[in-house]
């Protein structure tokens, strides 16, 4: 029985056949964060239980899923009476999954039958599965906040959703927020034209004139589009209307922290983190907001004491940028990066190449966060320990990695920089040869790339990575 009911277990639409897995997805954050969006997120508190149903599920707390699961089901029939069966589509799955794993098969055969009753006069597809809106629209919404890798993927998903109920105003701010993320990945400089996200976050307005979450979304995209009077009116009015919100505060404080008014954005932060006292987000835009005012300070000379003002705004930005890493050795990237900076402004140099060195032994991570590991730990080898090898490596690595983003082309500014100064004074060098013709390879100049790689290997005839690149470039026609 029990192969056969797997079989029919994988055809489900639910968390349980949906791509995040544990090795992708940081467990206690995403605890965490469900649990406040059940508190805050009133629209979506079904989604949510079922979501942290799967998390307890992958933490080996199946009883507390099910609990999870008799939330999110009497949710949806509060809300959703006159089409509770459509809406339970993923529920149910993820219920007959939760008791497949307890060993509980009748259980799980119940849920399965339940399905097929529900789904066989909704489509002409699979027995136990219809592909609803409702089910696309809550898969994007679960993918969104898993995981990056799975950003597309939800944006599919969104579109699909939105095919059949095109006026639908949370599937198409799950689509705003999924692309107002990936434009900030992509490294592209922003345009009104180009930026899909805020076509999408005033078509939200439009339909629900009251929703804060897109006025402060919208106000970022808008400020970037150097449109200020706008967004600072929509910020206003979000903060009016929705003060208590934690997702209002920490955008509506990102917002302000970009515009130079830090003391009223570590003031918004507060009043998040005492509605969320475990939030890592809060915790890093706090740090963010000292590391500013710190900024501010000027650089000091090295052999000058740190004045009593400095050493607490360090103190502070440790303090913060500590609790938003806490505990999330694959997934707190930004914020490790962020205390390994602050650790060299206070000259904790061992500290700093401590954080880089386990950082970059980190695997299976998002290319840009690969290629911010890159800069940050190349500039250090670089200015602080003055070895050069190593940081060529590093930037090259970055470069390397074929993903656009901001960190890519400074970890190739930081080559080129590099590789012109070493040639003023050794014009021979092989290593800056090299790096000079795969800077020309990159903007497509095949001859004079070849012409650099042939000049290194004459200065060392049997480097393997000169001659593989020279060979690759002599048969790319």
């Amino acid at each position: 029985m029990g192969d056969l009911l797997k079989e029919k277990l994988d055809q489900l639409q639910c968390h349980f056949t949906w791509s995040p897995q544990k090795e992708t997805i940081d467990l206690d954050d995403m605890m965490y964060r469900l649990q406040d969006a059940i508190i805050f997120a009133n629209k979506y508190q079904a989604a949510s239980y079922n979501q942290l149903a799967f998390v307890n599920y992958l933490q080996g707390n199946s009883e507390e899923a099910i609990q999870n699961l008799k939330e999110a089901e009497k949710i949806l029939r509060e809300n959703h009476k006159d089409a509770f069966e459509r809406n339970s589509i993923i529920t149910y799955g993820n219920y007959a999954w939760v008791h497949y794993h307890m060993g509980q098969l009748a259980k799980a055969q119940s849920y399965l039958d339940k399905l097929e009753m529900i789904c066989k006069p909704l489509t002409d597809g699979p027995r136990y599965t219809a592909m609803l809106p409702e089910v696309y629209g809550e898969k994007g919404w679960s993918l969104l906040s898993s995981a990056a890798p799975y950003y597309e993927e939800a944006v599919e998903c969104f579109e699909k959703a939105l095919e059949e109920d095109p006026n639908n105003t949370e599937w198409i701010m799950g689509k705003a927020t999924v692309l107002s993320r990936l434009e900030s990945f992509s490294g592209t400089p922003e345009s009104h034209e180009w930026s899909q996200s805020v076509k999408y976050l005033r078509r939200v307005l439009e339909l629900d004139p009251d929703d804060s979450m897109a006025m402060v979304l919208l106000a970022l995209k808008l400020k970037r589009l150097s449109r200020k009077e706008e967004a600072n009116e929509l910020v206003e009015q979000a903060l009016q209307k929705s003060s208590n919100d934690p997702y209002v505060l920490r955008y509506s404080a990102k917002f302000y922290r970009e515009e130079g008014a830090v003391e009223k954005a570590i003031d918004l932060l507060k009043q998040a983190l005492e509605l969320i006292p475990h939030s890592c987000f809060m915790h890093h835009q706090i740090g963010m907001c000292y590391r500013v005012k710190l900024k501010k300070l000027g650089v000091r000379h090295s052999r000058s004491p740190a004045t009593q003002q400095e050493t607490e705004l360090i103190n502070k930005c440790k303090y913060h940028f500590g609790k938003a890493s806490e505990g999330r050795p694959r997934t707190a990237i930004r914020p490790k990066l962020d205390f390994a900076d602050i650790c060299i402004r206070s000259g904790e140099y061992s500290k700093a190449e401590e954080i880089y060195n386990n950082l970059v032994k980190l695997e299976d991570i998002r290319p840009g966060n690969v290629q911010q590991i890159c800069l940050g730990a190349g500039s250090f080898e670089l200015y602080q320990k003055r070895s050069e090898s190593s940081a060529i490596s590093l930037f090259l690595k970055g470069v390397n990695i074929e993903y656009d983003s901001g960190e890519r082309k400074k970890c190739k500014e930081q080559l080129e920089k590099w590789a012109d100064k070493k040639l003023c004074y050794a014009p021979h060098d092989s290593r800056a040869l090299s790096v000079r013709g795969l800077l020309y390879k990159m903007r497509g100049h095949k001859s004079k790339a070849i012409e650099y790689l042939e000049k290194a290997l004459e200065m060392d005839h049997e480097n393997e990575e000169y001659l593989s690149a020279l060979s690759e470039l002599r048969l790319s026609d």
